[in-house]
């Protein structure tokens, strides 16, 4: 590494790097190998939760992972992107930067052109449910604090804060674009993420503003193995004597809703 000339060198150089670790906490964690083939065959199953919040910590033995964050979603008053398969949303971490994603169902991933999902960008994979097993696409962008700011103040619709390459898929791939012009912010959620260690699996809270709460636990997995990892999950949960819920769709939708009438 070239040595630095002067102090303002440095500092820029400390500046940039502080950027880089503020955006790492709130970034969603994309897989090292990201071509098409490895994004193809990733899976994550997911369940829904309807123990009380605090019995299903303390039945797992799992253990807060993180500080919490805000999340916000964003639609129309008629949910006209989640009935296309679009979400927006938006995790902001404590000191303001955050990351704004869109996430697009019903993809599919070993047909998709990897030019569409740039690496460090997005990835694409599968979404397992008691219901069925469908590909997703996820793209991110990083946004400042005074972004983020806009974003949720409505000062900044939107559309005006997608990258490129989310433009992008809107306009090539699903169709939509320009987006409708209501969409405004839902929100905020509070999310709380929790591990467990033997078998490692992921449980997230969400805190409606309201105070209702939804949990889901998780756990990545290669797709071929995703039918006996939830035969898994499901034991796991069946001996720690939680209960899962009987609706078994993506919570996502459910949390929406329950936005638009808290609204």
């Amino acid at each position: 590494m070239a040595q630095l000339s002067n102090t303002a060198d440095l500092s820029l150089v400390l500046t940039a790097m502080a950027a880089m670790f503020a955006i790492a906490a709130v970034r969603p964690a994309i897989a090292a190998d990201s071509t098409p083939e490895a994004m193809a065959t990733q899976a994550e199953i997911q369940i829904g939760l309807c123990s009380p919040t605090d019995q299903i910590v303390q039945a797992l033995r799992a253990h807060s992972r993180g500080e919490p964050i805000q999340v916000w979603q964003f639609d129309d008053p008629t949910l006209s992107l989640l009935e296309r398969g679009l979400r927006l949303r938006l995790r902001v971490a404590a000191d303001g930067h955050s990351e704004f994603t869109l996430k697009v169902a019903d993809q599919d991933c070993a047909r998709l052109d990897p030019g569409l999902v740039p690496p460090r960008e997005g990835k694409c994979e599968y979404d397992v449910y008691d219901t069925g097993t469908a590909g997703a696409v996820s793209l991110t962008r990083a946004l400042s604090p005074k972004n983020t700011n806009d974003l949720v103040s409505g000062r900044v619709a939107p559309p005006k804060l997608l990258s490129q390459s989310q433009v992008r898929y809107l306009r090539e791939v699903v169709g939509i674009w320009p987006l409708p012009m209501a969409i405004h912010a839902l929100g905020p959620l509070r999310l709380q993420t929790y591990r467990t260690e033997h078998p490692s699996y992921d449980i997230d809270i969400s805190q409606l503003p309201g105070g209702e709460r939804y949990a889901e636990i998780s756990r990545k997995v290669p797709l071929r193995d995703a039918t006996q990892a939830m035969d898994a999950l499901k034991a796991d949960l069946s001996r720690a004597g939680v209960e899962m819920c009987a609706d078994q769709s993506s919570q996502a939708a459910n949390k929406l809703r329950a936005l638009t009438r808290q609204r």
